[in-house]
């Protein structure tokens, strides 16, 4: 692949559409301010990209989408840096045909989507939240004996976690629950591939056997709406569902359906189908649901990793060794 990576200089200027989407306030991009002049814009409307971005040798962006439209109106346009793993936002077509290098940032937020699918892991095996609004509403100090109750919970040790998706958050999940003693089991998409020590089950199966589903695949024509009425129907009544993934791989519909009629046991989500969600978006009320606000890869130590790589790739791309390239 032919890029420009020769021209980029000191003087040329590297756009973020939309830092705020990875400086909370306790980030800063002086190693990206090294590379050229830095313009930071905490958020971009659609309306405003090409303006922006006009003269811009750099790109870069989390979220905000950058179209054939707006790569060819950028004449000088040299990389797109994005500031996350997933690059759905870029017409990478586009890109590769104007000789425009795009790079994502992979395997940043491994560890720290991980520990938050096992905080979902913990808190609905424990009833954590059960019982923590129970402490604070003074249902604990109504109870005749020193303990509560009201909501049975169970051990991890001996109980199965369906995991679909095996990449890198999916095996670092794996991991993690052995240390607890569960049985962890796969989807099984392709006969011919090994998924290593991990049993492969059909769809329907893993659903059947599984105390927990926890999802960490890409949004394909195949994820999408993986998680169905007839996949929440065949679940265990007592088993749990987490999405990590995205959130159009479940029915909103569905997993509404299962949770207001008890067909499962709870359910952890870190991400909706629009984000953010609107007020009256009926999982917002739904029972035994925990919601985080699609945080589960914004620890510090992994936006540090995230700026640091964003870094690494545009001065790969300024040496003509470009990496993470994702517009072959």
């Amino acid at each position: 692949m032919f890029w420009n990576y020769w021209r980029i200089k000191m003087s040329d200027k590297i756009v973020f559409l939309d830092s705020s989407t990875v400086d909370f306030g306790d980030i800063e991009f002086s190693t990206i301010s090294e590379l050229g002049e830095l313009v930071c814009h905490r958020v971009t409307s659609k309306d405003h990209i090409i303006d922006r971005c006009k003269d811009a040798a750099v790109i870069i962006t989390n979220k905000v989408v950058v179209d054939e439209e707006t790569i060819s109106k950028c004449t000088g346009l040299k990389m797109i840096a994005v500031a996350a793993t997933g690059y759905n936002n870029i017409d990478t077509a586009a890109a590769k045909k104007r000789g425009v290098a795009v790079a994502n940032v992979p395997g940043y937020s491994t560890t720290t989507v991980s520990q938050l699918t096992m905080s979902f892991v913990l808190a609905m095996s424990t009833q954590l939240i059960n019982y923590n609004n129970a402490s604070h509403d003074g249902s604990w100090s109504k109870s005749e004996i020193f303990t509560m109750g009201t909501w049975p919970f169970f051990d991890l040790e001996g109980k199965t976690i369906g995991i679909m998706g095996l990449g890198a958050i999916g095996k670092e999940v794996a991991r993690l629950c052995e240390a607890f003693r569960m049985k962890v089991v796969v989807l099984k998409r392709d006969e011919s591939k090994s998924d290593g020590p991990y049993p492969r089950l059909a769809l329907n199966d893993l659903a059947a056997e599984s105390d927990f589903i926890s999802i960490h695949m890409p949004l394909t024509d195949y994820s999408k709406y993986i998680i169905n009425k007839d996949f929440l129907s065949r679940m265990k009544k007592t088993a749990f569902l987490i999405n990590m993934a995205r959130g159009a791989v479940v029915d909103p519909a569905a997993l509404c359906h299962a949770l207001e009629n008890g067909i499962i046991a709870g359910a952890a989500i870190d991400v909706m189908e629009q984000e953010p969600p609107r007020a009256d978006d009926p999982l917002l009320k739904a029972p035994n649901l925990i919601i985080t606000p699609h945080i589960a890869w914004a620890s510090i130590e992994s936006r540090r990793r995230l700026v640091a790589e964003i870094t690494e790739n545009i001065k790969a791309f300024k040496k003509g060794t470009p990496r993470n390239v994702v517009s072959l």
